[in-house]
């Protein structure tokens, strides 16, 4: 019989639980071992060469967006690149981006701009590994160039350069610092003192980076906002102040849009990556050129002008057959024809140039301000002062014409010259110099694709032919007889006009339907087909519908 240990079965368990000294420090030595060799192992390395880079790009970008709260927002890194990329896209892309991202054009550019960015870091911190020096020096040409784009843009001023420069240099100081201790852990020395330095350093520099540039941006958003001075403008009472409009202006059919489009549902459209805030208090527009008698005036002075109401329907040339950026408003402003008038234009003057205070410039014919029609200074919107993304405190309105070549908003300079001296922004983008408002029609109900009930299926939408008006609108159901809608009431030629025909016998199955409308000058609409570029697209609006 085997002899046994006190304790029995128990003292053995016991002592096969108790922790071993020696297996402790075999253990302990193995892990650490393993760390070391995730620390040193290829991936490893080149995953904090990325996180490097990306922390050092982070950083910069942070410095810059707090050098733009003394320059101004549009000088930041980013921004600054976003804009500059605006005006090297060429217009195939820039009417794909529209037509795919409407309004959120911009913010898809802002993500590829940081994503570049991104990228470029990346590769930039695994390169550093290796070549150091010619990393901090490549990231730092970075920043020259970004401020080279900045200061040349056609608002910028020298004060542009500072805020990609130090970006690009503060972003060079943290890819050295970080590379260093990054290399000094990677070491056969190194111990976990080393490595810790460097994961604390790089989590530290990164949640700086997060804090500044968060606040940074937010800096600058409060310091050049303008709504406070935008809620204190008093806006004028109009000589000629208009009645409400008639019901009878809408055809009442659920899920047609309103003849008065919200203010808020008003289409934009334009090359502002960031919108420009202008204090009226240091506005002036400035009205010169090809004139007698060159004059500025101020935001007060403009105010005391004589002011009018009126109802004008906008729409923008990327605008496809059937799309949305159209819409009517009740504008206020002072009539821009006094004012060329007070200036003297000179005998061969055919074209405004006017400048909005981010540089955007619109060309627009001199004698569509001065046949009588009602282009005006507007100052407010549906009976509120403009809204920032809507120009304030001042834009240019003038019926008939495309925006692009008629609406410029945040306006600052009128240059009275001619087509054959002087180029509009869009105009070398392959765009019309000139571009009145092709009639067009729209079903808005029911929509594209939409099932309806079999019997009668009532049909509404819109017509425009700004400036002309609306004679008359006719609809086709699967290449049948045109058959005319009711028109609801007119408003002014100005303005676009509501339609609906009563579809009596839908019969069950696919059915395409079109429509076309005829302009106050007894022109039909035309049915060729004409892509928004050069000046306005063409072809009848169609839906398919489902009577079940």
């Amino acid at each position: 019989m085997s002899e046994q240990r006190p304790g029995g079965v128990e003292g053995g368990a016991a002592d096969r639980s108790a922790p071993d000294p020696e297996e402790g420090e075999a253990q302990q030595e193995a892990g650490v071992t393993s760390a070391k060799s995730r620390w040193t192992s290829r991936s490893g390395r080149i995953a904090r060469g990325v996180l490097v880079g990306l922390v050092a790009g982070g950083a910069g970008l942070a410095v810059g967006e707090l050098i733009a709260v003394a320059t101004g927002e549009a000088s930041a890194p980013v921004t600054a690149a976003g804009n500059w990329a605006i005006s090297i896209t060429p217009t195939w892309l820039e009417q794909y981006a529209i037509r795919t991202f409407g309004s959120n054009d911009k913010t898809v550019l802002l993500i590829g701009v940081y994503t570049t960015l991104a990228l470029a870091a990346a590769v930039d911190g695994v390169l550093a590994r290796a070549r150091l020096t010619l990393a901090s020096i490549l990231t730092a040409v970075v920043g020259v160039v970004g401020a080279i784009v900045a200061v040349t843009r056609p608002t910028a001023d020298t004060s542009w350069l500072f805020p990609s420069l130090l970006a690009g240099l503060a972003a060079a100081l943290v890819l050295r610092w970080l590379t260093i201790l990054s290399l000094k852990g990677s070491q056969s020395s190194a111990g976990l003192t080393e490595r810790r330095r460097f994961l604390f350093g790089t989590l530290g520099t990164a949640a700086g980076a997060l804090a500044a540039g968060y606040g940074g941006n937010a800096w600058i958003k409060k310091r050049y906002n303008v709504s406070d001075a935008r809620a204190k403008v008093v806006l004028p009472t109009p000589a000629k102040a208009l009645p409400e409009l008639p019901a009878s202006v809408h055809p009442n059919v659920a899920g047609l849009g309103p003849f008065i489009t919200p203010t808020s549902q008003f289409y934009r459209v334009d090359t502002a990556l960031t919108l420009p805030h202008v204090d009226p208090g240091d506005w002036k527009l400035k009205i010169h050129g090809m004139v007698d008698r060159p004059f500025e005036i101020t935001f007060d002075e403009l105010l005391s002008y004589r002011f009018e109401e009126h109802d004008m329907t906008l729409t923008c040339v990327s605008n496809e057959v059937g799309g949305p950026y159209v819409g009517t408003a009740r504008w206020l402003g002072t009539p821009l024809a006094p004012l060329l008038h007070r200036a003297g234009v000179r005998r061969g003057t055919d074209m405004i140039l006017s400048t909005s205070s981010d540089g955007m410039t619109i060309g627009s014919p001199v004698e569509a301000v001065l046949d009588g029609r009602q282009a005006m200074l507007a100052i407010a919107m549906n009976g509120e002062a403009l809204p920032v993304k809507h120009g304030f405190p001042c834009r240019m309105l003038i019926p008939g014409l495309y925006g692009y070549v008629s609406a410029t908003k945040w306006l600052t300079d009128l240059n009275l010259t001619t087509f054959a001296a002087s180029d509009a922004y869009w105009t070398p983008r392959g765009y019309s110099p000139q571009a009145p408002v092709k009639t067009a029609s729209r079903i808005d109900v029911p929509k594209s694709g939409a099932t309806v009930p079999a019997g009668p299926v009532v049909l509404a939408g819109t017509a425009w032919a700004t400036h002309r008006g609306i004679a008359a609108v006719e609809v086709q159901i699967d290449n049948g007889a045109w058959r005319e809608a009711r028109l609801a009431s007119s408003d002014t030629p100005d303005t676009w006009r509501q339609w609906s025909y009563e579809w009596a016998d839908a019969a069950k199955g696919s059915h395409r339907v079109k429509v076309r409308a005829t302009d106050g000058t007894g022109a039909v609409q035309t049915s060729a087909v004409q892509d928004v570029v050069p000046n306005g697209s063409t072809g009848y609006h169609s839906i398919t519908v489902k009577v079940s």
